[in-house]
């Protein structure tokens, strides 16, 4: 188990790097892709992945993205009211097949995958966006990594047992350490090293590279509640994983948890 996921972070921190590095409509498109099987897997946990509903949340999906590059809407609360009123079209001339639930998941889902995921592309469409974006994959996966680290080794007192057995106090500690904070002997900062060794690409000052340590502390405590808040769903409705997409990790929601809540933190700090 521990090789297969392993071999499969391996593979995900390729392919993170591809994407980012090519950006522009493969990054987009990409987003867009990985947002679309998040989405359908949350709907799948309202049992609502295939339905009328669901259609409508891909399909809102896909226009945001595309609005994205190429702003074809004024006004993006324009496509949020249509977004919501065709919802309401379908609940109301489709009753009582639908419950109301079904339709609040579906414009969540909207908002929680799609739209906050989609900061990665927004990140890396910024100046200096190349090298920002990489900041959510060191904030996120570099938090979960430390956070499960440091948790097995001196894990004691359990963060959140009901939702996540394994979070321990240590380890959230530990997990903000790692993607900020660092030691000051021996290990780095995941961060500060990371933007350290590309400040002449980056054209930062040293104060520059304090502040985005700080955003990244601030960053990586938040992803905690990413993952929980996922964990706390799955709990909710008694599944393991959300799929079985990722081996050695389960599915998009269950490995861009951190990541999704992480985005667009880093793109407003």
């Amino acid at each position: 188990m521990f090789k297969t996921r392993l071999l499969s972070g391996i593979v995900l921190v390729i392919l993170a790097l591809v994407l980012i590095i090519t950006g522009k409509e493969v990054l987009l498109f990409s987003t867009l892709a990985i947002s679309c099987i998040g989405m359908y897997e949350l709907y799948r946990v309202f049992k609502i992945e295939k339905s009328l509903l669901a259609a409508l949340g891909y399909i809102a999906a896909i226009v945001f993205y595309c609005n994205l590059e190429w702003n074809f809407i004024p006004d993006i609360m324009i496509l949020f009211m249509a977004f919501m009123i065709l919802l309401m079209f379908v609940f109301v001339f489709a009753y009582p097949k639908y419950h109301a639930n079904d339709v609040m998941a579906v414009f969540f889902g909207l908002f929680y995958v799609a739209i906050m995921l989609s900061y990665v592309y927004q990140i890396r469409m910024l100046e200096r966006g190349l090298y920002l974006a990489f900041l959510v994959f060191l904030c996120s996966w570099g938090c979960d990594t430390c956070a499960y680290c440091v948790g097995m080794l001196i894990g004691k007192h359990k963060m959140s047992p009901k939702l996540s057995p394994k979070k321990s106090v240590e380890g959230g500690i530990g997990g903000v350490a790692g993607a900020a904070i660092g030691g000051v002997v021996g290990s780095a900062l995941l961060t500060a090293l990371y933007c350290f060794i590309f400040r002449s690409q980056m054209n930062l000052t040293g104060t520059e590279i304090g502040i985005l340590t700080v955003i990244a502390a601030i960053a990586g405590l938040i992803s905690m509640v990413g993952d929980l808040t996922a964990s706390a769903i799955k709990r909710f409705f008694d599944i393991k994983d959300y799929g079985h997409l990722i081996p050695g990790h389960g599915g998009i929601m269950d490995r861009f948890d951190s990541m999704i809540i992480t985005a667009p933190i880093i793109y407003f700090l």
